[in-house]
């Protein structure tokens, strides 16, 4: 199924509404949260799940490994990586969490992460670090960011002659900031640093080219902004870190010295189906002009954005219309209260759905702008925001 559209032109957000899945009643603009399949990649998706029912067997034991090879390098090729070093992991946290405990750590370690690094993931290098007696440095960006030397510079002032590694989001979740990973990743090189990136909201919504990034470990989501179903995500470990980096789960497949795509490919009886449809995800995007239904996106981001920061006076963490967010934005709003209670205001009176956050002291509002969303939905956000505040 493909979307009717002008000649070369992006497909309008009234004719995708049709396509995604998404209940129209709602105003959604969390699709950074979890996105959602085009119906296309649900119904590839609900094909291969009806597939494995009829013949498990066959499904799993005979046409798996080539089926996922074929993928792997599928993807391999969408981020521009080399794909033996590429894997299929559940979610992101499950690639950082697979990073992180393969770290070699000593007491006395440390491991550099951002204040604007995803919770639960500077959580799991927390624990991790805390049980081989190393310990997390937070490096403090600059706010607002301008600059990529300023990046730089504040991870050159953080580290020590302890620093092991890093971990350092592409595109920020709290703050939909985008970081400057190529430029980091060189300074970790120079310093021979493990650089680990968080590109949990990468795929879909903006170009990545792995091999340029240039990291040791590299983990994103297919199931957010690429439309991919919920639970196909990938991680990718540079050639020479390979051999040090151990599943989680030790199944079939593991042998001490074997192949890193055969130690992390089987992790006992799963359900793959979300990981065979990522390439109807690509096909889907692809076929529909996409960088153009990104551009429209980031358009309104910055819009939205400037208004926000026109009406309430706060600085937000970035200029909105600025190559430093996609298409979603943070933006500062003037709330002291609860972050969870102005969401559920917004939610339960006007059925509109979007994130609001607390971080570094600031409330942050949080809208995605997918390719279904026009500038209505804009702008019933701002009207219920004048009501609220």
């Amino acid at each position: 199924m493909l979307v009717e559209r002008p000649s070369g032109g992006p497909p309008s957000a009234a004719l995708l509404r049709d396509v995604f899945l998404l209940d129209k009643s709602w105003t959604f603009l969390n699709h950074g949260a979890f996105g959602s399949c085009p119906r296309p990649v649900f119904e590839a998706y609900q094909r291969l799940q009806v597939e494995l029912e009829q013949q498990p067997i066959e499904f799993l034991d005979r046409t798996l490994a080539d089926r996922v090879q074929a993928v792997r390098d599928r993807v391999a090729q969408y981020v521009s990586c080399d794909p033996a070093g590429l894997v299929f992991v559940q979610n992101t946290t499950t690639g950082i969490n697979t990073l992180a405990r393969s770290l070699d750590l000593s007491p006395g370690d440390e491991v550099l992460v951002t204040d604007h690094e995803y919770v639960p993931c500077r959580v799991a290098m927390e624990v991790i670090c805390a049980a081989a007696g190393a310990s997390v440095v937070e490096v403090s960006l600059p706010y607002p960011l301008t600059d990529a030397a300023d990046v730089v510079a504040a991870f050159e002032a953080a580290a020590s002659t302890r620093t092991r590694a890093l971990l350092v989001s592409h595109l920020a979740s709290e703050t939909a900031a985008i970081l400057p990973v190529l430029e980091i990743c060189h300074w970790a090189r120079q310093r021979n640093v493990l650089s680990i990136v968080d590109g949990a909201h990468v795929p879909g919504q903006l170009p990545l080219d792995i091999a340029a990034i240039d990291p040791d470990a590299y983990v994103g989501n297919c199931h957010k902004w690429l439309g991919a179903p919920k639970g196909s995500a990938f991680m990718w470990v540079a050639s020479g870190w390979r051999d040090s980096v151990q599943p989680l789960v030790i199944s079939w497949g593991y042998v001490r010295g074997g192949a890193f795509v055969d130690r992390h490919g089987w992790r006992g009886t799963q359900d793959p189906a979300a990981t065979l449809a990522v390439p109807a995800a690509i096909t889907f995007q692809a076929r529909h002009n996409w960088p153009a239904v990104r551009a429209r996106g980031h358009e309104y981001a910055g819009r939205f954005g400037a208004i926000i920061t026109e009406r309430y006076g706060l600085q937000p963490a970035y200029v909105p219309g600025s190559d430093m967010h996609a298409q979603m934005i943070s933006v500062p709003i003037p709330w002291d209260d609860d972050p969870r209670e102005l969401q559920r205001r917004i939610r339960e009176t006007y059925r509109i759905e979007v994130p609001v956050n607390g971080w570094n002291n600031r409330t942050l509002l949080r809208p995605s702008f997918a390719g279904y969303n026009d500038w209505s939905h804009a702008e019933r956000l701002l009207h219920a925001l004048r009501q609220l505040l």
